[in-house]
């Protein structure tokens, strides 16, 4: 297959994705104006924004080459994540941007081998809906939420695998991926 092939391929898929995730923000749209005004991201560089869980024009559209079946889907490069169940519409549940810490696990299928309800992070924070996927050259991979909502300010001399999320997405993900649940983190 030559590379003029995978490169159409690839582009009708994103474009695929991008119109259902169109479809999918504007309903998340109406449904989250009748909750009411969502509250805004904080200025400080500290801070994480506390986006919504719904996928939206801003995010990247779902990769293409990111596996198959129900996934927890983490591009290292995007610093974002998608929940994805292929038996659902649309198949992409959530789709939320993360920090990840100072390491940066390999690309490759794992699996969730432990969760906790809360803790304390590598970096010292308090944190909650933690969601262990994979352990590489001693340093652990796992999602979390911090309880005070500040994003980890990765120590280049530590090496901390906690990815951060917002505590809204922290909750999302948590109820997406019990143990066993595979990740694919790509690059």
């Amino acid at each position: 297959m030559g590379p003029g092939v995978v490169v159409t391929g690839l582009t009708l898929g994103a474009l695929a994705v991008v119109s259902l995730l169109a479809v999918q923000a504007n309903g998340a749209e109406t449904r989250t104006a009748a909750a009411g005004p969502r509250p805004s991201a904080s200025a400080s560089p500290s801070a994480p924004a506390a986006p919504s869980a719904s996928p939206s024009a801003a995010l990247a559209a779902l990769p293409a080459v990111s596996g198959t079946g129900r996934r927890v889907v983490y591009s290292v490069s995007a610093h974002q994540v998608w929940l994805v169940d292929p038996k659902k519409t649309p198949q992409v549940q959530a789709a939320f941007p993360v920090e990840p810490g100072s390491v940066s696990p390999e690309p490759g299928s794992f699996t969730v081998y432990s969760r906790a309800a809360a803790t304390t992070g590598t970096d010292g924070r308090q944190v909650e809906h933690v969601v262990r996927f994979a352990q590489q050259s001693g340093t652990v991979f796992g999602f979390s939420a911090a309880l005070d909502g500040v994003a980890p300010s990765p120590d280049p001399k530590a090496r901390t695998g906690g990815i951060r999320e917002s505590r809204e997405n922290g909750q999302t993900l948590w109820d997406f991926a019990p143990t066993g649940t595979r990740v694919t983190v790509i690059a």
